[in-house]
């Protein structure tokens, strides 16, 4: 539970004109902004933001709340997804029951670190010149550069220690990247090396756009043809769904959700116009 002064600190720390205002094109109107309704649609702008007040209001459909509510409603989360996102902006940490919660948390945020550092690095292969024969297999598929920038697709370069050595680099203990799930040991010998090698990275995302795993699709003819990232403190396959960070939003516009089989289905139906798609990560529906 999130204690309610920190929701008070919070709520007078983050600028509602300001989280409005990435949705919503504001215009000052006396002490308050005013513009038209996210929530319905107006042709004259009867939203209106208060700075003072810390709150919005439309006058056509009622809508009505704090910037906790206005996050929750325009990006689809949850209450404590939405207070966590307007925290890590804010500048503020979430108070944590007690130590074992607090140990969690930093834990979590560590392989999450890991996370977004191997996401970036796989990006910065697709490319370049190693990257090359994701990129076609990604242009062949019809997928545009907008579409692989959104889903942030990347390339495991062929070899044992690309990805390895860049952790290394950036000094990530060689026991975090194996607890992330990036890095594998071979028990027998003792080897430890990257878990993805030479396939196109599909980074799999939380409700907050955290990347929390990968999927990796292998060029030729490697088996497994499709490899997930194995089961972590940051990823539950069976409470997960791939493009739920994309999709929530438009999913609760349209009170409907599409389910379909993979990565490539999710994409190609995001490029069609239908972006409230989401698939099931090698779980039974």
């Amino acid at each position: 539970m999130i204690p309610p002064g920190f929701i008070q600190e919070l709520l007078a720390r983050a600028d509602i004109v300001d989280v409005v205002g990435r949705h919503v094109q504001l215009k000052k109107a006396g002490i308050n902004h005013k513009g038209l309704c996210p929530f319905h649609g107006e042709k004259s702008p009867s939203f209106i933001v208060s700075p003072s007040r810390q709150t919005y209001h439309c006058f056509g459909c009622g809508a009505h709340g704090d910037v906790i509510t206005f996050v929750m409603e325009t990006e689809g989360m949850q209450f404590r997804d939405a207070v966590e996102k307007l925290a890590g902006e804010a500048g503020l940490e979430i108070p944590r029951d007690n130590p074992e919660a607090r140990e969690r948390a930093e834990r979590q945020d560590t392989l999450a670190g890991v996370m977004e550092l191997s996401a970036k690095f796989f990006e910065s292969q697709l490319g370049g010149s190693a990257g090359r024969a994701g990129l076609d297999y990604f242009r062949r598929r019809g997928l545009t550069p907008e579409t692989i920038k959104r889903f942030r697709l990347g390339f495991a370069p062929d070899g044992f220690e690309a990805l390895k050595s860049k952790l290394a680099k950036e000094n990530i203990p060689e026991a975090v990247s194996l607890e992330s799930g990036m890095l594998v040991k071979n028990e027998d010998t003792g080897r430890v090396y990257d878990r993805f090698r030479g396939r196109v990275m599909f980074p799999i995302m939380d409700a907050k756009g955290r990347v929390i795993a990968f999927g990796g699709r292998a060029l030729g003819d490697e088996k497994p043809k499709y490899l997930n990232s194995p089961e972590t403190p940051l990823f539950h396959k069976g409470r997960t769904l791939y493009n739920l960070n994309h999709a929530q939003k438009p999913a609760r516009d349209k009170n409907e959700i599409i389910v379909v089989e993979g990565y490539m289905d999710v994409i190609a139906l995001a490029e069609g116009g239908f972006p409230h798609a989401v698939a099931p990560l090698g779980t039974a529906l």
